[in-house]
């Protein structure tokens, strides 16, 4: 594809395509529907399947039914189905199943307003599931993102067995920009790994380092035992304390001890910096404009454009705020993430810049804060 004007939504629908996504299932939600109208083009035409629920929580459901059957499955709402998803979030965490999951976030609480880009979902992206176990979350900031973290965020789903979030929100959503996609590098394209057919299988057995068991479609041959409850390695339901402390580990040690081969992130380093701002989203491109201007006016400043969110990259965080006298946190909320900065850097000063109000952060906001902080 040549040179194309594309919204991210767009973006992230030819993403989903190029990760090898064959089934989309959704219901029309402001700012998420022109996700489901593009992969209701794309998908039929190319023998995947795309349908529209009845509501959020069927949307859910089919898609988790379609990836316990081998597809790669997408599903994109707003906060309001974000909350309906929940159930079935945790179920796709217990289970261990595939799916990837965009939320275009809108102005909350509640309905919210429809029109109006906010990223009040962040801290429940995280922890708005039963049982607290860790997920993925990407943040891209720009169309290019969009088409980028969408295809490492089906490789990641499929790698760990688990759901992973694109947070995306209005702004980046419904904004057309000039993207190239045939000159994005993307990563090799990643399926979950098969079991064996010549060995007994137990649906949540795992071998190795990495802790995450062999899949098997249900529908087949052998029976693939799937239960939402607490289970052993062989699918059947169980109460016994030490299998369960030790299947809740595995789930989350699967994901944050290999957090390092999926932390994402753009910087702007000046050498002779003192502040260092730390952002993520589409408030990452109102804070460059914003470092620029401070720079040019003699007083550099330096930035970390976070891309994934959860698990919380600590090491990261401390390794790029050493050395800087103070850290200031950039985000379209009341405040969130500011939360997981100040604990990761209690040595710092942590200063925070937020906004809820439907209206984006600009840089001459986030140039007064840098000089007056």
């Amino acid at each position: 594809m040549s040179l194309t004007l594309l919204e991210g939504n767009e973006a992230v629908a030819w993403g989903a395509h190029r990760a090898g996504c064959n089934f989309f299932a959704g219901y029309p939600i402001t700012p998420a529907t022109t996700i489901l109208n593009t992969m209701m083009k794309i998908l039929p035409p190319k023998g995947g399947i795309c349908i529209q629920g009845e509501d959020e929580i069927a949307s859910m459901g089919f898609c988790l039914g379609a990836s316990m059957a081998g597809m790669k499955v997408m599903t994109a709402t707003s906060g309001p189905g974000i909350s309906l998803y929940s159930e079935n979030i945790s179920f796709a965490i217990g289970s261990e199943i595939p799916i990837v999951i965009i939320d275009v976030q809108r102005l909350g609480p509640s309905t919210g307003s429809a029109t109006k880009g906010a990223d009040g979902d962040i801290q429940f992206l995280r922890w708005g599931s039963s049982g607290g176990l860790p997920v993925i979350v990407l943040a891209p900031m720009d169309v290019s993102d969009c088409y980028l973290l969408t295809v490492h965020a089906f490789n990641l789903a499929e790698t760990f067995r688990c759901p992973v979030f694109i947070a995306s929100n209005k702004e980046i959503g419904m904004t057309r920009e000039s993207l190239e996609l045939d000159a994005v590098a993307l990563p090799p394209m990643v399926q979950r790994t098969a079991a064996p057919d010549n060995a007994p299988y137990l649906p949540f057995a795992t071998t190795g380092i990495s802790g995450v068991p062999d899949f098997m479609p249900v529908g087949g041959e052998t029976i693939a035992r799937q239960t939402s409850s607490t289970h052993g390695p062989d699918g059947y339901i169980t109460v016994d304390p030490e299998v369960i402390a030790k299947n809740q580990a595995r789930l989350r040690k699967k994901l944050e001890d290999s957090l390092d081969t999926f932390t994402f992130y753009d910087e702007h380093m000046e050498a002779d910096a003192e502040v260092l701002v730390i952002t993520y989203g589409i408030s990452a491109r109102s804070v460059m404009a914003a470092a620029k201007k401070c720079s040019i006016s003699g007083t550099p400043v330096s930035v970390l454009t976070l891309k994934t969110l959860w698990p919380v990259p600590e090491a990261l965080i401390k390794k790029k705020a050493s050395g800087y006298k103070r850290v200031l946190v950039v985000e379209m909320n009341l405040g969130q993430y500011i939360h997981e900065i100040r604990r990761i850097l209690s040595n710092h000063s942590v200063g925070f810049l937020g906004q809820m109000d439907g209206n984006l952060i600009t840089p001459s906001q986030i140039e007064e804060f840098i000089t007056n902080a």
